[in-house]
């Protein structure tokens, strides 16, 4: 059994934005390809490419969120591996719905008898407290073995095997925890990460979607600072790590 204290977050996919030759952009200061392509869209808007105002594209972005218009980083999409969460948390991350699509790991499908678990943050540091979830989630999974075991018998009659198991574990997973480790694909566009972590990276999220959005956040404000540089991570009264945004919801 392995138990998760953080996430791990890898990053699968990001634009790959090819100029158009007829319609060139006078580009200014570093750029990546997703923030030259909200770029691009946004001079598109009012064919701007000779950039009269001689914005670096940072510079732009920076004003296109103090603007509100939000609109052009819906292009620029980045994919993410998410690991070592909790089902827990992804039950609150699918709430996020505009502008994301998400893949995750099936518990019909995939053998749970080696699961993973993720240690509730407010446990972590407490002995005691943690030692007592222990016994709990060992206990459960004991059970969705014997569970899985006995369903495979009394569903003998099913001759495909393969059905007879996912019959079995849709069952015998109603006895896990929802703090049973998951994997989750989510691919989101620039403007839809922005707004799950303002509402997750704050003080009022729950524990484990905050820390997720926090490791979030960094990784996307090294991959694309044009599109994240406004949010501020700091340490919150409560002594755990939060952010807070400059430009609300653009």
């Amino acid at each position: 059994m392995e138990l998760f204290y953080e996430p791990r977050i890898s990053l699968l996919a990001r634009p790959d934005f090819s100029e158009p030759g007829h319609l060139p952009v006078t580009w200014l200061g570093e750029g990546t390809s997703g923030e030259r392509l909200a770029e691009f869209a946004g001079r598109l808007c009012y064919m701007s490419q000779a950039n009269p105002a001689k914005r670096p594209t940072r510079e732009y972005l920076d004003n296109i969120k103090k603007q509100g218009h939000g609109s052009v980083l819906e292009h620029a999409n980045y994919s993410l591996l998410v690991e070592g969460v909790s089902r827990s948390l992804t039950h609150e991350l699918v709430r996020h719905r505009a502008g994301f699509a998400y893949s995750q790991l099936s518990q019909r499908y995939v053998d749970e008898s080696n699961a993973s678990f993720v240690v509730p943050p407010a446990v972590i540091g407490d002995d005691a407290l943690e030692q007592r979830w222990r016994e709990q989630i060992e206990g459960a999974q004991r059970t969705y073995v014997a569970m899985v075991e006995a369903l495979m018998e009394r569903y003998g009659w099913v001759t495909d095997r393969v059905h007879r198991r996912k019959m079995a574990r849709e069952a015998a997973r109603a006895v896990l925890p929802n703090a049973t480790e998951t994997k989750i694909v989510v691919t989101g566009n620039a403007r839809a990460w922005r707004t799950m972590l303002e509402l997750r990276a704050g003080e009022g999220a729950e524990m484990e979607i905050r820390r997720f959005a926090i490791t979030t956040l960094r990784l996307l404000q090294g991959e694309a600072p044009g599109f994240f540089s406004d949010f501020v991570i700091y340490v919150a009264d409560d002594r755990r790590e939060a952010a807070k945004v400059e430009y609300h919801k653009v």
